[in-house]
This record gives C-alpha cells, sequence and structure tokens, in this order.
C-alpha cells in the first residue's frame, strides 16, 4: 500500500463481501482488522479477496510483532535500492537538463543545440537521454506500473496512477516527437526525457526518507518489545527451600507456578510473585514511575522490569500473552491499528483526490493549448522561443523566469512549442499532486501520540478515544477506589447499646458482646467484594486473632444498600464461652440465647435506608454520631443481628496524594470535576471539599451511575449556573470497579486505573497503568496536542496541494515563475516526508507539571511589648502564634 486511495480500495472491497462486518486498515503499519461471521466467510476467503483487490499479498499478522517491520527495514532497502538504481541513470540525464554542454558530447555553442547528428531529427544527447530514460522508467519504475495497472484494472486510482502517467505521458510524448522529426527530416525536437528518472528518482528518495520517517514513529513499540527477555532460569527448590538446581530456557517455555531466579541487573522475564529475596526493581519502561520500587516476600512483580539490588526467586503467574508486558503491547499495537474518526475525512478527500487531479492536468493541458493559439504573446517568454528547443538548458528549468530577448518574446510560438508547453504543464501537475500527505496526516499522529502515552503509564486504546478526549468537559470521578485509595479500614466500631444510652455493660460484658458482634458481622461480609466489607473482614480477623470466619448462607446484596445472610458455626471465634455471659438488656437475642455450634443468626448490614426498609429504627443518638463521622468524610454502616440494631462502624478510606492537583489543574483547563459515590451527602461533601470538586451526586446506585452519565451528556448539566450544560458535553468517566463497567462504556471516554478490575479495564477507552491521577490531566492534555498535530498536518498537506496544483499548472507564469517536474517531483517527496516528520514532535511531549498545593494552615502572630517597655527593653517581648 502507497497511500489512503490503497486503503480505500481494499476496505470498500472487503466491506461488499457477505459476511464481513467491519474492515479497517491502518496505512502506516500496513495491518488490516477485520469482523466477520465465521459462518459466512473464513480468513482465507478474506485474504483472497485482499489480493484480487489489487496487486496486494495479504498473510495472517503473527502473534508475535517482528521488530523488523516496525522499523520498515525491508522497505527501506527495497525503496533505497529503487532510489541508487534510478540515481545511476538520472544523474547523467540531469547534467544534460541543467548544462548540454557538461559531458561534450554534441553541444555546439553557435548553434545551441546539436552539432552530431546521428540521424536527421536524433543526435547523441537525445539518444543517450533516450536509452537512459527508458532503463530507468521499465526497471525502478516496474513497482508503480505494477501498482497503477493492479488498481486501474480495479477501476480504482492512487498515488501510483499519477506517477504512471507523469512519467509515461512524458516518455512517450519525447518518443513520438522524436519520430515524427526522423521522419520528416526535421530539427532535433525538444524532449522530456529527463521527467520519467528525475521524477522517479525523487519519489523513491521521498520513499526512503518516509519509511525512516515511520519507523520512528513507531519507536515507543520497538521500545515496549526490546523489554521482553528471551530466556529464564528456572529453579527447583527443595523442601526447604533450597535451590537444587537450575537451568536456562526458552521464554517461551515458562509456565505458570514455575520458579524463576532473577539475579541483580537482570530483567524479570514474566509477571509473579516474589517467594524469597529483596531487592528493588526499575519499573519506569512500563509504569513511567521513575522511582525504584521496593520488593519484598509476596509482592507482585511484572515481566519486563529490571531488578536492581537483590536476588529474587519469584514465582510465575501471567505468562505469554498473559502477561502484562504482552497486554501493554496488544493495546498500543491495537490502537495504532485504528482510525481516528477526523481521518475518514481524508479518506474521502483520498477516494476523490487522484480522478481530480487527473482532470486538471487534462484541462491544464487544454487550456495552454487554447492560450498558445489565441493569445500567444502569453507563452511567447516560454523556454522553447527563448532557446530554441533546448529543454534542457538550465535557464529553461529554472523555477524563475529566463532572461529572454526582445526578438524571442516578439516572435509566435509554432504549435510543437504550444503542444510542448501544454504537455509540460500537465505532466508538472501529475508529478506534485500527492494524496500520500493526507493520508499519513492522522495516523502518524495517532500512533505517536499513543506510543509516547505508554512509554508515560497512559494505554490509550485507539484513535476515537485519542481524539475525543481534547473535547471533554466533565470529568467525572468515581469516589472508592479512584479519588480513594479503595483500601478503606475501620476507624470505629460502637455498640449500638452505648450510642443510644441505654444501660451500660461492665467492660467484660461489653468485650464479650464485642467480639460476638465482629464474629457475626465479619462472618456476613466476608460473603461480600465490596472494598467496604473487606475492611470489616479484616477488622474482624484482626480483632479476634483469627484467619477464618464462620459459616455464610443465603447470603443477599444490594448495591447501594446492603446485605442480609444468615451466619452460624461462629463459637469457635470466641475467646470465652458464652455461658458465662449475662443478658444486657438492650441485646436482645443476641446476648440472651445460648450459643452453639449450630446457632444461626440473620445479619442485615447497611445504611440507614438498608435499616429503615427492613423495619429496623435506628436511634437518635446512633444518627447524631453517624453524622459525626460523615462530616470527616468516613462511612459510616449499621449492623443489626435477629432484627436487633447491634452496632455502627465507622470506615476511612485515604485520599489520593495527587487528587487536589488533578482536580485543580482540571479547573484551571476550564474542565468540571464531578464526583459520584453511593455514600451519603454528608460524607461525600467532606470527601469533595478536600480535593476541591463542587459538583457531587451522591448516594447513587451502581446501576444508577449510568443514568447520571447519560444526564450529562443529554445537557441536563449540574445546575443553572454551569456554564459546560449548554449542548452536548463530552463526558469522561474515571473508575476501577465491576459496578463502574456501565459507566465507563456509556461515557464518552471512560478512564480506568489501572489497579482496577478486569470488567473495567475492558469497558474503558484509557488505562492509567501508574494509578495516578495526574495521569488523567495527561491524557487530555497529550490528546489536544495530538489533535493539534493532526490539524497542523491536514493543514500542510491541504496547502501543499492548493497552493503547489495552481503553480505547477502555470497560473504565475504571467510573472516568470515556472515549475519543472523535477521540481515537482521533489516537492511530492517531500510533502510526505514533512508530515510524518511533524508527527515525530510529538515524541517531546511532557506531562503538565503538578501544581503544589497551598497550604491550608493559617498563622496569626501578636507580639505583646507591654512588657518590654516596663523593664526597660532589657527582656525580650512576649510573642504567642496562633496556628
Amino acid at each position: 500500500m502507497t497511500c489512503s486511495s490503497c486503503v480505500k480500495l481494499i476496505e470498500d472491497a472487503l466491506r461488499k463481501r457477505d459476511g464481513v462486518i467491519s474492515a479497517s486498515i491502518a496505512l502506516v503499519t500496513k495491518r488490516c482488522h477485520v469482523k466477520f461471521q465465521r459462518d459466512k466467510i473464513g480468513a482465507r476467503d478474506i485474504m483472497e479477496e485482499v489480493g484480487r483487490a489489487g496487486h496486494f499479498v495479504a498473510s495472517l499478522a503473527p502473534a508475535e510483532t517482528n521488530v523488523d517491520e516496525l522499523n520498515y527495514r525491508k522497505e527501506v532497502i527495497k525503496w533505497l535500492f529503487t532510489f541508487i538504481l534510478g540515481a545511476i541513470f538520472a544523474v547523467p540525464t540531469m547534467l544534460f537538463m541543467f548544462n548540454p554542454a557538461s559531458l561534450d558530447l554534441s553541444y555546439d555553442p553557435a548553434r545551441n543545440n546539436t552539432s552530431r547528428l546521428i540521424v536527421t531529427g536524433l543526435d547523441v544527447r537525445v539518444l543517450v537521454m533516450w536509452i537512459l530514460s527508458t532503463i530507468v522508467l521499465f526497471v525502478s519504475g516496474y513497482t508503480f506500473f505494477k501498482s497503477a495497472f493492479a488498481a486501474l484494472r480495479h477501476r480504482s486510482t492512487n498515488m501510483d496512477v499519477l506517477i504512471m502517467m507523469a512519467t509515461s505521458i512524458a516518455y512517450l510524448y519525447s518518443v513520438v516527437v522524436v519520430i515524427i522529426a526522423i521522419v520528416k527530416e526535421r530539427s532535433v525536437p525538444d524532449v522530456f526525457f529527463d521527467v520519467p528518472p528525475t521524477l522517479i528518482t525523487f519519489i523513491a528518495l521521498g520513499r526512503v526518507m518516509e519509511h525512516i520517517a515511520k519507523g520512528k514513529t513507531s519507536q515507543a513499540l520497538v521500545d515496549l518489545l526490546s523489554l521482553q527477555a528471551t530466556e529464564a532460569c528456572l529453579v527447583k527448590l527443595s523442601i526447604k527451600g533450597v535451590i537444587e538446581s537450575e537451568k536456562t530456557i526458552p521464554l517461551a517455555l515458562v509456565q505458570a507456578s514455575d520458579i524463576l531466579k532473577v539475579a541483580p541487573g537482570d530483567r524479570i522475564p514474566v509477571d509473579g510473585k516474589v517467594v524469597s529475596g529483596r531487592s528493588s526493581v526499575d519499573e519506569s519502561m512500563l509504569t513511567g514511575e521513575s522511582l525504584p520500587v521496593p520488593k519484598d516476600v509476596d509482592d507482585v512483580v511484572l515481566g519486563g522490569t529490571l531488578n536492581q539490588t537483590g536476588l529474587l526467586l519469584v514465582q510465575a503467574t501471567h505468562v505469554g500473552t498473559d502477561s502484562t508486558l504482552s497486554q501493554i503491547v496488544r493495546l498500543v499495537e491495537d490502537a495504532q491499528t485504528s482510525k481516528a474518526p477526523i481521518q475518514f475525512y481524508a479518506d474521502w478527500i483520498a477516494a476523490r483526490f487522484v480522478p481530480s487531479v487527473i482532470f486538471l492536468a487534462t484541462a491544464t493541458c487544454v487550456v495552454w493549448i487554447l492560450i498558445g493559439n489565441y493569445y500567444p504573446s502569453a507563452i511567447a517568454d516560454d523556454s522553447c522561443h527563448a532557446t530554441g528547443g533546448t529543454h534542457g538548458n538550465s535557464s529553461d528549468s529554472s523555477a524563475s523566469s529566463s532572461n529572454t530577448t526582445t526578438d524571442s518574446s516578439s516572435s509566435s510560438p509554432t504549435i510543437e512549442c504550444v503542444v510542448e508547453n501544454a504537455f509540460l504543464y500537465a505532466v508538472t501537475v501529475l508529478a506534485i499532486a500527492c494524496p500520500c500527505a493526507l493520508g499519513l496526516a492522522t495516523p502518524t499522529a495517532v500512533m505517536v501520540g499513543t506510543g509516547v502515552g505508554a512509554k508515560r503509564g497512559i494505554l490509550i486504546k485507539g484513535g476515537e478515544p485519542l481524539e475525543t478526549t481534547h473535547k471533554v468537559n466533565y470529568v467525572v470521578f468515581d469516589k472508592t477506589g479512584t479519588l480513594t485509595h479503595g483500601k478503606p479500614r475501620v476507624v470505629s466500631f460502637d455498640l449500638a447499646g452505648e450510642a443510644s444510652g441505654e444501660g451500660k455493660p461492665s467492660d467484660a460484658m461489653k468485650r464479650a458482646k464485642t467480639q460476638r458482634c465482629l464474629a457475626l458481622i465479619g462472618t456476613a461480609e466476608s460473603g461480600s467484594e465490596h472494598p467496604l466489607g473487606q475492611a470489616i473482614v479484616d477488622y474482624a480477623k484482626e480483632e479476634l486473632r483469627v484467619s477464618t470466619l464462620g459459616q455464610v448462607m443465603h447470603f443477599q446484596a444490594v448495591p447501594g444498600c446492603g446485605l442480609k445472610s444468615t451466619v452460624s458455626s461462629v463459637k469457635f471465634l470466641l475467646s470465652q464461652p458464652p455461658t458465662d455471659l449475662l443478658p444486657c438488656p438492650t441485646s436482645g437475642p443476641l446476648m440472651a440465647d445460648d450459643l452453639t455450634d449450630s446457632s444461626e443468626f440473620e445479619v442485615l448490614i447497611g445504611n440507614r435506608e438498608w435499616m429503615e426498609r427492613n423495619g429496623i429504627p435506628v436511634p437518635t443518638l446512633v444518627s447524631r454520631k453517624m453524622e459525626s463521622f460523615e462530616t470527616l468524610g468516613h462511612t459510616v454502616v449499621l449492623a443489626a443481628v435477629n432484627g436487633h440494631l447491634t452496632a455502627s462502624v465507622a470506615i476511612a478510606d485515604t485520599l489520593r496524594s495527587e487528587a487536589y492537583s488533578a482536580i485543580s489543574t482540571l479547573k484551571t483547563q476550564n474542565i468540571t470535576p464531578v464526583m459520584l459515590t453511593g455514600d451519603n451527602y454528608r460524607t461525600a461533601k467532606a470527601i469533595a471539599n478536600q480535593v476541591g470538586i463542587d459538583h457531587i451526586f451522591a448516594q447513587v446506585l451502581p446501576s444508577h451511575k449510568l443514568q447520571k452519565v447519560k444526564e450529562l451528556q443529554e445537557g441536563l448539566g449540574l445546575g443553572e449556573d454551569d456554564a459546560s450544560a449548554t449542548g452536548n458535553p463530552i463526558v469522561a468517566f474515571v473508575g476501577d470497579g465491576i459496578n463502574d463497567s456501565p459507566a465507563l462504556a456509556q461515557a464518552n471516554v471512560g478512564i480506568a486505573i489501572g489497579s482496577g478490575t478486569n470488567v473495567a479495564l475492558e469497558a474503558s477507552g484509557i488505562v492509567l497503568i501508574k494509578n495516578d491521577l495526574m495521569d488523567v490531566v495527561a491524557a487530555i492534555d497529550l490528546s489536544r496536542c495530538t489533535v493539534r498535530r493532526i490539524r497542523l498536518n491536514f493543514l500542510w498537506a491541504c496547502i501543499y496541494n492548493l497552493v503547489g496544483l495552481p503553480i505547477a499548472a502555470g497560473i504565475l507564469s504571467p510573472v516568470g515563475v515556472h515549475m519543472r517536474p523535477w521540481m515537482a517531483a521533489a516537492a511530492m517527496a517531500l510533502s510526505s516526508v514533512t508530515v510524518v516528520c511533524s508527527s515525530l514532535l510529538l515524541r517531546r511531549w511532557r506531562p503538565p507539571k503538578r501544581p503544589r498545593r497551598r497550604s491550608s494552615l493559617s498563622a496569626s502572630v501578636t507580639v505583646d511589648f507591654s512588657r518590654a517597655n516596663s523593664t526597660g527593653g532589657d527582656e525580650e517581648p512576649d510573642i504567642s502564634v496562633a496556628l
């Protein structure tokens, strides 16, 4: 494939096949992603269809990416050979073109033409140029002709069609006028034998430079692939954990649960868990984290990271395509193969570009012939009059007007001169037109942008999220696990009887009741996957000093409210026999019944609404205590056993240190941050105040998160004062849990925290590997820079064609500005290289700096000078400082 016209040709052919759902081709990577129905079409049929669409040869993409393909090594060598071969014959041709006397074969200054005629109408100079042009056209130009004929055979056009037409027309025109001159015994005519060699040579040089530049756009992916180790040291441990044997095996033979030895300075071959040793690991190449991460026993390590200081024994957990590095590579590949929405405009233009250029070239030829016949003075200053038929003269080949004499200016052009002038402009139009620059404007920028993001720990899953992110109006943050670390802990456990002010039990009875409450509540929560439930489980195990809890039956969880379950087998969790416990006035069945292994309890845990829904009243004192914790940003859950309220548990989750910086930076960029949580409004407001969020959706059930995102997308906004509410705002959702996946999928841009669940990662468009909220800001900034670069590339490509085509057609010839085919070829070759190099400037992108948070502490200083004055100034004054 050479240009976006080839892409359009193959995509259209595939989409017409029955059973093909979609087909998308990336011009830069030359990969096609096809979705199809297996019962109607297969991979072999798809490859055959690609072959029938042209001269293309398709094969299944290998499971592992070849670095040579990303570097375009084969393409560079191929076009370098074409360039060298063309240059060998083009250089002498150009010497004849610029200076006919340079080789002293036939130049006669007196006649300013040829003196050594082979036959009438043909001299040595023209013959040598004819031979050189023929070799270059049919040897170096074979690739262009093959591609062009294949496209025309399928009633399509591409860049190679323009190159074939430009070189063929110039060559055939020259052959025809030479044959006519020989047959009619005329003087040696002006010929364009210099056009095919120079045009093909410059284009081949441009292709070499273009593919070298393309290879640099994939540098990020090459760097990721280079992180992969090729071998691993497999060890066998004795029962005591001593290494009995070790051997080096290929990485492909590593299996899950294998024990691998990683020496200092070696790369960790696969994802795993440290079973022995202590070290620090450099994870900067995967996560962008600049500081080494300390690793100890049971810590997780990632394949491709660098072990720095100590010897580690690692148990493999994820191998092959399941490893983190492989998944990152796959995501980057998919992203670089996908198309940004703006690319479809380029494809639409490219599909019509070549026919339009052919029409323009034809019109240019016709117009100049008419001008030569009806307004001969308009071309009286052209080179064919100034030199009497020496197209190869240097004065004729410049882009500026030649210094013509008064006599030649006043003479009328011959019909041969008119036709020659018209064909020259038509060939120049064909040579300068370049749809390649339009086709490369988007994919090269997307490749560089996604690659740069991957090296910074920001995985962008394609061109669409990359382009959409720069238009974001709202960023909606889930609270637990996103704004907070997602590892809540119990900060207060209070028995309901104490909070309600009823009879105060003795310390022994309080301790016993607390143990029983923890045993029942912890066991009930052991069936939950919610982070708050896990915090209660961990607290219960720690307080009871056990590793396992009781048995849970009939577990029922209601998202956003709480849970109900039946608990049994908790007697072994208590440190003292239950028969020693005395009834507590407020305990009800919890303390009155004798506890046995078969005793069953109905346990309810949840918020106020859940208790009220189940007919359990919440005393006023308990409610006030809950409010006091909620104003601190803590989440309070209530627990009831057998229909009686027994305890309240306050749970706190620490905020991420970078949360405030991320929110404040978003505000400076006119993006509205929103917090969405299932917590009550009081708790949510306390958290929001700490990070600087003004808009909150509290007490939102997981099933309603999607609806809140829809409301923002529909322009309902957050109130009358919200400036972002007009139109159809673009919404980004940042989350990490399973219950966030519907909202992540619904949002225009789903951003998943890397430590989140697999479901959340799959539903998102952007994955943040480092779990750093500042990467949300970085992703938006990277999107803006990339889209800005795409638009700049499009602007350059459009300006190049809109300005270059009229100049090539001779619109500036009245003011003495002419363009020759070799100049057009050089400009066309440089246009694609310029676009690719423009995209490569994205490699200089750096994420925004983290703003410093101003301290919320205020200091006031009061100085008392009264004592100083009374003592004559010998004593220092008292200074009181209030913070």
